[in-house]
């Protein structure tokens, strides 16, 4: 969950190809713009925050570990850094788990939008959060900045890391368009100012002059125009057909570490007709903004379901960590009794950018091209 609140919560985006496909046949349903998110959440309807670690536990743990010390998986932030937490609000929290991070790994989380939380869910995880570590600080204004001034020093010290509109790197990737509709102009200028202590993001208040971290501000706050808001496929019914192809053969894949299918691999047993399940092990809410043509929604977080899987037809998991959230899925697969259940290597992103075919809601695009060069960045 919070599996990318600046993919995830830290500081913390080429247009769809021919490979996009509409929907599979069936009765027409139109597609459905996003749902407002409501941000602040009626006090009178908290969860008792005692069930928010077992929440985080079940949701959130797997990318940002099981402490809140973050990069567990996909880089997902620290939620419990001291500079993060002091500089965010509740109702960033609360927007970030409900509303996700389109095109990362943090999916949206609201019931609203497909996800397993309503708003008390939710609230309660943002109270138990924020009882982690410091409270909110008055943050310092942001003075007017030059963006082009900003995009020099941009390329100077940040983008290395945190990558541009069509990079992203192993940071937090800065030019998500959510984020950036939901964080402030000082929420940034204080993680630049302060840092990330623990992290490789230094605190460039001590290298950078004052009129120069504003004008990068500008540069960064750049970044959301023209971008496009997408909108929602239909939700799954869960009666979706399960299997692809069902009259062809077994694609018979040698995976590696017995675990692994790389991409191009399942794309070429596609081609020739070859029978598979494809499951997407994301939220609900990942599913309807695209999902592999034929997949199935059986979300990591609810595992039951899988019982419905015929034992005899192999099967793909993918989610976007590349390997998380999806490897749990094909781990409950062969505790039922599944000899042919594999991961599909590099997920959905690495699927998508390739241009094979997806089913998009308007306005999704491929996510950017990522080259990693280490860990435990900001």
């Amino acid at each position: 969950m919070l599996r990318h609140v600046l993919p995830v919560l830290a500081l913390l985006a080429c247009n769809c190809d021919s490979g996009t496909t509409p929907p599979r046949p069936g009765p027409s349903r139109p597609i459905e713009p996003p749902p407002k998110v409501v941000a602040t959440p009626d006090a009178g309807t908290l969860v008792a925050v005692s069930e928010a670690p077992a929440l985080y536990g079940k949701l959130c743990a797997k990318c940002h570990g099981e402490k809140l010390e973050g990069y567990a998986a996909d880089n997902a932030p620290s939620l419990a850094n001291p500079t993060f937490l002091e500089s965010t609000t509740d109702q960033f929290l609360h927007a970030s788990i409900a509303g996700g991070r389109p095109g990362s790994s943090m999916g949206a989380y609201a019931a609203a939008l497909g996800g397993p939380l309503d708003d008390a869910a939710i609230a309660s995880l943002v109270t138990w959060i924020r009882s982690q570590g410091p409270a909110s600080i008055t943050l310092d204004p942001v003075g007017a900045g030059d963006a082009m001034r900003g995009a020099k020093l941009y390329g100077q010290y940040c983008q290395t890391c945190h990558g541009d509109p069509a990079n992203r790197k192993d940071a937090v990737h800065l030019a998500n368009l959510r984020f950036l509709q939901q964080a402030s102009n000082e929420f940034i200028k204080h993680a630049i100012v302060k840092g990330r202590p623990g992290t490789k993001m230094l605190a460039f208040g001590e290298v950078m002059k004052p009129q120069s971290i504003d004008d990068v501000v500008a540069y960064v706050r750049s970044f959301e125009k023209g971008g496009v808001e997408e909108q929602l496929l239909p939700a799954p019914t869960g009666k979706e057909p399960i299997v692809i192809n069902p009259k062809g053969k077994d694609p018979g894949f040698k995976a590696r570490e017995d675990r692994f299918v790389p991409v191009d691999e399942v794309k070429a047993a596609l081609d020739k007709k070859q029978k598979m399940i494809i499951i997407d092990a994301r939220p609900p809410s990942d599913w309807r903004r695209v999902h592999i043509t034929g997949a199935v929604s059986y979300p990591y977080h609810d595992l039951d379901r899988l019982k419905d899987i015929p034992l005899d037809v192999t099967v793909l998991a993918y989610c976007a960590c590349p390997h998380h959230l999806s490897g749990d899925v094909v781990d409950a697969l062969k505790k039922l009794g599944h000899k042919k259940a594999y991961v599909l290597d590099e997920g959905i992103n690495d699927w998508h950018r390739k241009g094979y075919t997806v089913v998009a809601a308007p306005g999704v695009q491929p996510p950017p091209t990522e080259s990693h060069h280490g860990h435990n960045h900001p």
